[in-house]
């Protein structure tokens, strides 16, 4: 072999140890508590109201579903051939090189995954405040933020017990979760029987320009179903990910769209089209027109619960792309090393804790905000427009987007290419209808990309500028490593 194609190669470090743990009900528990986090308790008035009926409405979330399973079955394809931990890192490097997984890893390490956990962590704090509150507690202003924060350490804690823990408060949360959405397909029913409700059978919603706005409510829904891919992440912990990983995200994808379609059924059934579209919090309704004051609590806790199965998910998924990271680069060698006591990558775990928690700052407090407008006043003073952006939630979810499905496409479109690049590869499962699928996926991600950048505009730097230092640090890694 020529040096200089030796140098190439990425310096591994010895001692990842993966124990396979996850069955194919685990990895499905963590799809579902991942995806289903807070958009259908917030989300749907918003699609209805830009689809223009409601079988529009009903025809757009069944759409969104189906891309979704369109990109679960590209990554079943890619997960099954090359069942590594790391998921996108491992497809992105086998595609198109070292260089461009080092940049997904990097991403998902500084911006992608601590920016999503930061958003999680916000509706929680959100709605913990408003169930203190509900229960007769006064919490002092800005508690938003500490609260957001102390559920990250929590979790992040619960995780470095060991994979086994995570694992098991990952199974009850998603467990509970769903018990809280059966309480609101129930609830829907309830009032639709007694009568409360307009009917659902109202075939035209009053928009008059709805029909411009198709594609906006399409952009709500794909959101709505963001973050099943994670389970790729962990294909070296699942038990035979070969026959698993596919059949967990085709479980899992098909197990969210028939959630989302009940759950939307019952918003209809039990408040009607008319005060759907004008309530920003249809679960909240729902339940307190059922239940009263408490079960304006309840909703509250449902969510948190459900806020709370999200991070934990991003954690345990988000920690193994990390390790892979530090197998593969010497400057990030000791997010590689495992406990095996514990079965946890410990450091991995600790670094994402402490990014997620200082992003949660950065953005939710004037402090956080000032340091990051900083630099952008020598160019141009309110270069990001905060005014914009309600808290937390909104300015992580508008920086990272663009960011996620860049990425998104470039392993959507590294199915096509490795089908050429290694036709001899095993493939225990190959995409149906292909090339119609990927191209459909890719398709959906390009689109999406347009939509997030239109909207992010400056805000877009937020994620791309930490992303871009990621290339001086590939090639001073690179040569370090040799």
């Amino acid at each position: 072999m020529p040096a200089e194609q030796s140098q190439s190669e990425p310096v591994s470090t010895p001692g990842a140890s993966f124990q396979k743990q996850l069955s194919l009900w685990d990895t499905v528990n963590i799809i579902i508590g991942i995806v289903i986090g807070v958009s259908i308790f917030k989300l749907p008035s918003l699609v209805f109201g830009n689809a223009g009926s409601i079988e529009a409405g009903f025809v757009i979330w069944g759409l969104g579903g189906l891309l979704m399973l369109a990109g679960a079955l590209c990554y079943a394809e890619l997960a099954s051939a090359i069942p590594e931990t790391g998921g996108d890192y491992v497809f992105l490097s086998r595609t198109y090189g070292n260089g461009c997984g080092f940049l997904f890893g990097w991403a998902q390490f500084i911006a992608i995954n601590p920016g999503n956990i930061g958003i999680m962590s916000y509706v929680f704090a959100d709605y913990a405040i408003e169930f203190l509150n509900a229960s007769g507690y006064e919490i002092p202003e800005g508690w938003s933020v500490i609260l957001a924060a102390a559920s990250v350490c929590i979790l992040i804690f619960l995780n470095l017990l060991g994979l086994m823990v995570g694992k098991w408060a990952q199974n009850i949360l998603t467990l509970a979760k769903v018990i809280g959405l059966a309480a609101i397909f129930v609830s829907g029913l309830y009032l639709g029987l007694q009568g409360t409700g307009e009917t659902v059978v109202e075939p035209v919603i009053k928009n008059p320009n709805s029909e411009l706005h198709f594609g906006l409510a399409m952009v709500f829904v794909l959101y709505a179903f963001g973050g099943w891919n994670d389970a790729a992440f962990v294909a070296a912990e699942v038990k035979e990910p070969g026959k698993n990983i596919p059949r967990a995200l085709i479980a899992g994808t098909g197990g969210i769209l028939v959630i989302y379609l009940l759950i939307n059924f019952a918003y209809l059934w039990g408040l009607g089209s008319t005060r759907l579209l004008k309530s920003s919090t249809p679960a909240a309704e729902l339940l307190g027109n059922a239940w009263g004051d408490y079960g304006t609590q309840i909703i509250s806790l449902i969510i948190m619960i459900s806020s709370l199965g999200a991070i934990n998910g991003l954690i345990i998924t988000g920690s193994r792309v990390n390790v892979r990271l530090g197998m593969d680069h010497h400057f990030f060698a000791a997010l590689a090393r495992w406990n095996e006591r514990v079965n946890a990558p410990l450091y991995s775990l600790l670094s994402q804790g402490v990014i997620s928690i200082v992003m949660i700052f950065l953005v939710g407090t004037e402090t956080g905000r000032g340091l990051i407008d900083a630099p952008f006043t020598l160019i141009q003073g309110d270069f990001i427009k905060w005014e914009q952006y309600q808290d937390g939630f909104d300015t992580l979810l508008v920086a990272t987007a663009p960011l996620f499905w860049t990425f998104f496409l470039l392993t959507g479109l590294s199915l096509i290419i490795l089908r050429y690049k290694s036709p001899q590869m095993e493939r225990p499962f190959r995409v149906p209808l292909y090339p119609v699928t990927p191209i459909l996926f890719c398709l959906t991600c390009l689109y999406m990309l347009y939509a997030s950048l239109e909207y992010a505009r400056g805000l877009a730097l937020l994620g791309l500028i930490p992303v871009l230092i990621g290339v001086p640090l590939y090639w001073t890694s690179r040569r370090k490593g040799r």
